[in-house]
């Protein structure tokens, strides 16, 4: 009997509606093996829990994708998901943060711990094995096994923590995928960039459709409020540039894909490795505009390299800046100085890419006078675009940690819009205005507004309003 799976992710507030580039590799290595996979995507959909959990009416086993900004909403949508019995599987890195937890709250089957393909499948196989070796008849239901589930025969999946009678058993971690060539690409025919919501990472793109990329895992840094240091260890592992030129290839040429994002938590973390890409998508005469929504490192880009990303398609570039104070900056292990920075975003100004810098307001040592110099450094740089957000405590983080945030944390916050952690050092009125004085200030200045308008698609005026209301623009 075909087992059937579901991979799925709730609706919930947000700016940005991508393609789920983790639920299509899932998806894509589950085909592989010859599995059933489908995807519902709730949050590009906008469905109500009660929507995705009726359409799930006939799949053995659900997955569902966490991050912790979205926590409610997954919790709610697995409960819905146990009372109709279903095999019930999160992932994700607040699932990977926080197994027991997650566990406790969703009242999942399963957590998935860490890189989910070989988790997720080798879960399947064991609950496919186990049912066929109980029942022999054609109608058996995969669901039966969950209130006598074998602690054996899951026992040796690494990476995957679940209930047994004896209390919850968390398994070794698996180790990375080391060569990442192993994977298949996406599964872009179930997140078909065509069909998504225009609200792309960076808010406003050259032409849609857009479709996002990633061709590295991990991160070598430690910067203490972003959990990858934790989740990736501190380790990065490199696709194969062809690799990546050819998926790019495909989704132009299959997908009529017209702007490609790298996603990488650092695409320029190897000069080579974002050298070799630039050079074989020139070679191909590949034309399409590319970008880089999520952040690079200042220190990562010199004159040349910014030239050739130009020459091959790129735009647009943001730079992780954090803060316009040297000594937070230290805080936070960002291993960075203001100099470089500046330096940097100078480069890719000249070099004729439109510049973003992120900030946080929020970091350990915060003061008001710490937040009118990061407003100011960020005025100071020939930036087109900034993004200024409240600092979120991550699961995963050296701050949750540091913080022992796990005895503080609201669930229920607006994430990067509400104060969740407050310094010693400022006052919560200060730190909560922060963020709206801060957009006013950079954007209501004429070079700003030109960007701002040249980029913007009519199409996109639903998701630009709701931007200003919740930066506190308007």
């Amino acid at each position: 009997m075909l087992v059937k799976i579901i991979l799925t992710r709730p609706a919930y507030k947000t700016h940005l509606i991508t393609p789920p580039l983790g639920l299509g590799y899932l998806s894509a290595f589950l085909k592989k093996k010859a599995y059933y996979c489908q995807i519902i995507d709730g949050l590009n959909l906008n469905l109500t829990n009660a929507q995705i959990v009726a359409a799930c009416q006939d799949a053995d086993i659900v997955g569902v994708s966490l991050l912790s900004s979205y926590f409610p909403q997954v919790m709610n949508l697995c409960l819905r998901l146990k009372k109709k019995k279903k095999i019930v599987v999160v992932g994700g890195p607040m699932a990977s943060a926080l197994p027991r937890l997650v566990l406790a709250k969703t009242k999942a089957d399963f957590v998935v711990v860490g890189e989910g393909e070989e988790t997720l499948w080798q879960l399947v196989e064991a609950l496919d094995q186990e049912r066929n070796s109980k029942f022999k008849v054609q109608n058996s239901k995969l669901t039966s096994l969950i209130s006598d589930k074998n602690p054996r025969r899951f026992s040796s999946i690494k990476g995957l923590v679940f209930r047994s009678r004896r209390g919850i058993v968390i398994n070794k971690p698996r180790p990375f995928i080391k060569d990442l060539s192993k994977l298949p690409k996406p599964d872009w025919a179930q997140i078909d960039p065509r069909i998504y919501q225009k609200a792309p990472h960076g808010g406003v793109v050259k032409a849609f459709p857009v479709a996002p990329i990633t061709t590295t895992r991990g991160c070598r840094y430690e910067c203490k409020f972003c959990a990858s240091p934790k989740l990736w260890r501190r380790q990065i592992r490199f696709r194969q540039p062809a690799e990546v030129v050819a998926e790019i290839k495909y989704l132009v040429g299959e997908f009529g894909v017209k702007e490609i994002h790298f996603e990488d938590d650092n695409f320029t973390m190897d000069r080579r490795h974002a050298e070799a890409i630039c050079r074989l998508i020139i070679k191909n005469k590949i034309k399409v505009f590319w970008a880089l929504p999520n952040g690079i490192r200042a220190d990562k880009v010199d004159r040349f390299l910014l030239a050739l990303m130009k020459r091959s398609g790129c735009y647009f570039v943001a730079f992780g800046i954090e803060s316009g104070n040297q000594q937070i900056l230290n805080n936070i292990a960002k291993h960075s100085n203001l100099a470089v920075i500046k330096k940097a975003v100078i480069l890719a100004h000249n070099a004729g890419l439109i510049t973003q810098g992120f900030f946080i307001f929020g970091l350990p040592g915060e003061t008001k006078d710490s937040i009118e110099q990061t407003i100011k450094f960020a005025k100071s740089l020939p930036l087109d675009k900034a993004q200024f957000l409240l600092l979120d405590i991550i699961p995963g983080s050296q701050l949750w940690d540091e913080l022992k945030f796990d005895q503080k944390v609201d669930w229920g916050l607006d994430s990067y819009h509400e104060v969740s952690w407050l310094p010693p050092t400022i006052d919560k009125e200060t730190l909560s205005e922060a963020q709206g004085r801060a957009f006013k200030s950079f954007f209501l200045r004429p070079r700003q507004i030109w960007v701002i308008l040249k980029l913007f698609k009519p199409s996109q005026l639903k998701f630009a309003l709701k931007r200003l209301k919740d930066f506190k623009v308007v």
